[in-house]
């Protein structure tokens, strides 16, 4: 891991659950739990934010081929829709671990709606020090999760340690692709995260604690290039949006949602990367 691509000095654990904690009412209302990106064909595919943000979860299901019955590790796990998604469409048994106390509790309220509290349990806990024992998940999912380490060598020793032999991890995150070093430090830093790295960047890192490359899918024009979708999914939910929270707070959503996707897909790519631990 180079040094050049952290922020700086970088939130501690309580700062990032805060944030996390003041998102949630806007990130539920908005994306229905699904807090990471979206997942677009091109700009004639009509599906809606949510929509698209599902296929995003089942493109990180399939690459890692979930099979019923599998137990499944969500690690930073928001508000629980992509571990309940998981649950009910691949029927496996999810565990999914968040700093955050208050989204813990909203996505345990969802586990109860959706009727999957025996399938699907949500822990406040810390992926950088993960108490459960050896072997005990067939697969890791991290959706944009693993920036906020600033330790991400023991981290992912950590789940490289839970996993069985053979088991998967999948992870997504931008990534940077036609950013500097520095420019890539500001921007991270922008979302309160420690790292943009490239894919290459993950690759060496992932290969350093342990895991086989299985597949890796730059897919930033789909996902980050898409900004007017994002942006469009805003006005479609004005009203709504505006009568829960506020027209302030609408405008300051678009706003910040403009921000975020201006270096555009040349400059900052998207990543779903597929390792496995190895069975011998």
């Amino acid at each position: 891991m180079q040094s050049s691509t952290t922020t700086g000095e970088p939130p501690e654990p309580d700062e990032i659950a805060a944030m996390f904690d003041g998102s949630s009412d806007m990130s539920d209302a908005f994306n229905d739990g699904q807090v990471h990106l979206a997942y677009w064909y091109d700009d004639e595919d009509q599906a809606s934010l949510v929509e698209a943000s599902q296929r995003l979860t089942r493109k990180v299901a399939d690459s890692l081929r979930l099979r019923e019955g599998e137990r499944v590790l969500d690690v930073g796990c928001g508000l629980g829709a992509p571990a309940i998604q998981l649950a009910a469409e691949y029927g496996v048994e999810v565990t999914g671990i968040n700093i955050s106390t208050r989204q813990v509790a909203e996505a345990h309220a969802r586990a109860r709606e959706a009727g999957l509290t025996d399938r699907v349990t949500f822990l406040r806990d810390d992926y950088n020090s993960l108490a459960f024992p050896d072997s005990s998940f067939d697969a890791v999912v991290a959706m944009e999760s693993l920036v906020y380490t600033s330790d991400l060598v023991p981290a992912l020793r950590g789940l490289h340690r839970v996993l069985r032999p053979g088991g998967r991890l999948s992870l997504t995150e931008t990534t940077r692709e036609g950013l500097g070093v520095v420019a890539a430090s500001r921007f991270a830093a922008a979302f309160g995260a420690k790292w943009l790295l490239s894919v290459d960047d993950w690759l060496d890192t992932l290969r350093e604690t342990g895991f086989e490359l299985v597949e890796y899918l730059q897919c930033g024009p789909r996902v980050f290039g898409m900004a007017p979708k994002y942006v469009q999914a805003v006005e479609a939910r004005r009203a709504e949006l505006a009568d829960r929270f506020g027209k302030a707070a609408v405008d300051e959503l678009r706003q910040t949602l403009e921000h975020f996707f201006t270096p555009g897909a040349r400059q900052i790519g998207y990543a779903v990367i597929t390792v496995n631990k190895p069975s011998h």
